[in-house]
């Protein structure tokens, strides 16, 4: 498995308006190919908000950064500062801790 997380920052639209439009497109994320689990992330206090994806391997990843959904983020006019970072998992130790349970279940 694989993760990775993505962060951003709001420019020229409201929370109320970022929400709406996360509930507008959970549907096709979790429709993703090898997307196991997706927590959508909100600090309105520092402006960061964004995601961590559970991903079934890094292949699922990168055939995510290269598809049209993650080119329109990228290129969303009201984010910016966006920036991705993944991390392979220590599966022993996460699996004791029950650390993708939910993306296991």
């Amino acid at each position: 498995m694989h993760i990775q997380i993505v962060n951003f920052n709001l420019k020229g639209a409201s929370e109320a308006d970022y929400r709406a439009l996360c509930d507008q497109l959970a549907p096709a994320f979790a429709a993703m190919p090898g997307l196991l689990a997706k927590v959508w992330l909100a600090d309105a206090a520092t402006n960061t908000y964004g995601g961590v994806y559970t991903w079934a391997n890094r292949a699922a990843m990168t055939a995510y950064m290269q598809s049209e959904i993650f080119t329109n983020v990228v290129n969303h006019p009201n984010l910016t500062n966006i920036t991705s970072k993944d991390f392979g998992i220590l599966e022993g130790p996460t699996e004791v801790t029950h650390g993708l349970a939910v993306a296991l279940a």
